[in-house]
């Protein structure tokens, strides 16, 4: 088993929040992932975010959902190499590494931890250029393809 699918283990509903901001070249990789998967999955158990950049908007409908997991799909600088996938927990200092949002999700995920008793995970990947008006890169859509690919693979089985 590999370790992405240990971190769905067990669960039965999951909210993946794609997380980013698409103008900004590499950043957009969390809602590129949040876009493919909304394509990929139809199960109700499953529900999949486009937060954008501001994941703290979403934290209702996340509560209401019930789910046994919070998976965060974001760009994260950890000074891997770019394209570079990261599981990391969402409060730990990784996911304050670089953030073009309103909120770390650090702040998010413990906010979070007041509604609901649930997991929080981050799937992160290492962005290369996040200028403003930036196209992604070609390895991050496709890092983000393989991903929702991955993610899809994994929870059709769940």
């Amino acid at each position: 088993m590999s370790a992405l699918e240990e971190v769905f283990e067990g669960k039965k509903r999951i909210v993946i929040c794609g997380i980013g901001n698409d103008i900004r070249g590499d950043d957009a990789f969390g809602v590129l992932v949040a876009g493919r998967l909304n394509e990929l999955l139809d199960n109700p158990n499953i529900l999949v975010i486009n937060c954008g950049e501001v994941p703290e908007n979403y934290t209702g409908k996340i509560r209401d959902f019930l789910p046994d997991l919070v998976v965060f799909v974001d760009a994260v600088g950890f000074n891997g190499e770019v394209g570079e996938y990261i599981i990391a927990d969402p409060e730990g200092t990784i996911g304050e590494a670089v953030s073009t949002h309103g909120l770390p999700l650090k702040f998010v995920t413990r906010f979070m931890k007041t509604m609901i008793n649930t997991d929080f995970i981050l799937i992160g990947c290492q962005p290369g250029s996040t200028g403003l008006f930036e196209e992604p890169s070609e390895l991050i859509k496709e890092k983000a393809e393989r991903l929702a690919g991955l993610l899809a693979g994994i929870l059709k089985t769940t």
